[in-house]
């Protein structure tokens, strides 16, 4: 007799990192998208712990968590230890990726540019004078692991260096020449560069406020450049992507400098998605709407649910 359970998807949303807004917006877009498509759930994760209820017979998780405990790798591992099938990158992946150190070294490992910089923690940290000798007076100074801009400081002169360095006390942190140029972002849907979108913020910074207030940046999809440069950041991104172990879909941002150069800033492996975000921007610049680029986006895992089905390794 053919075994006729159906997957239900669960749509986690929340955490407890500073970016807990913006997932639950996050959440609620994908979640009543994805229940055009799927039998589906809500879960509004308060704690740092796997939520209650999950079935690995029927479940396929579709997260919406940034930041700790959601990108770091540590809810993907629970996920595995329970036998939870769940959209995105497995918990090597997501763990690598949310510290953007080492994201560093795998980028240049794969070819690509990115800007002079230096690892710090509160505790051990450079003087401005020594950091400023090194990568000048230009600097972006951020948490090594994190999201949305939240902690993100940009220094032009030796004063605000040293303000940004004597706000810090604790945690890891990345200190970056700061390259001036276009900035732009290419989104991957399983294992297809989408094109690519150009970000112009009002301000010239595209930090946290920059993001999340209305009118405060114009969106350019897909971005105006020659083809052949949109060609080059899409197969960076793809290298990337691949270099990485990332897996369903991604968002890899990048700067353009004047003379044409590359520079990776972050990859994204659970990006915004609320219809107005870059990976939805992207996806409509080939004709996919939201609800189309959700099921493609959890379709792999769905795919990964229903191949254990089949092997009978649900319980």
């Amino acid at each position: 007799m053919s075994d006729q359970r159906a997957v239900e998807v669960v749509v986690l949303a929340g955490g407890t990192s500073g970016e807990r807004q913006i997932s639950l917006g996050s959440g609620r877009a994908c979640a009543e998208a994805l229940a055009r498509r799927y039998p589906t759930r809500l879960v509004d994760v308060g704690t740092d712990t796997l939520p209650a209820g999950l079935r690995p017979d029927r479940d396929v998780v579709f997260s919406t968590l940034h930041g700790t405990f959601g990108e770091d790798g540590a809810m993907q591992r629970l996920l595995e230890a329970a036998g939870v099938i769940f959209a995105g990158c497995d918990a090597a992946s997501s763990e690598l990726t949310f510290d953007k150190g080492k994201t560093r070294g795998v980028a240049q490992g794969a070819g690509l540019l990115v800007p002079g910089g230096r690892s710090f923690t509160g505790a051990d940290q450079p003087t401005p004078t020594a950091l400023m000798a090194e990568l000048g007076e230009s600097i972006v100074i951020k948490p090594q692991c994190g999201g949305s801009s939240v902690g993100l400081a940009m220094c032009g002169n030796a004063a605000e260096v040293t303000a940004a360095l004597a706000a810090i006390s604790t945690g890891a942190w990345l200190a970056e020449q700061r390259i001036m140029g276009r900035e732009v972002t290419v989104g991957v849907l399983g294992d297809r560069a989408l094109p690519v979108v150009e970000i112009v913020p009002r301000s010239g910074v595209f930090n946290y406020e920059a993001k999340y207030t209305k009118g405060q940046t114009e969106y350019l999809a897909p971005a105006p450049l020659a083809a052949e440069v949109a060609a080059a950041l899409q197969a960076d991104a793809l290298a990337l992507y691949r270099a990485c172990g990332a897996r369903d879909f991604a968002r890899i941002d990048f700067i353009i400098t004047e003379a044409g150069d590359r520079f990776l800033l972050e990859i994204n492996t659970l990006p915004g998605m609320k219809e107005t975000s870059l990976l939805p921007m992207g996806a409509r610049c080939l004709g996919i709407d939201f609800t189309d680029l959700v099921d493609a986006m959890i379709t792999p895992a769905r795919l990964r649910w229903l191949q254990r089905l089949a092997e009978g390794d649900l319980r």
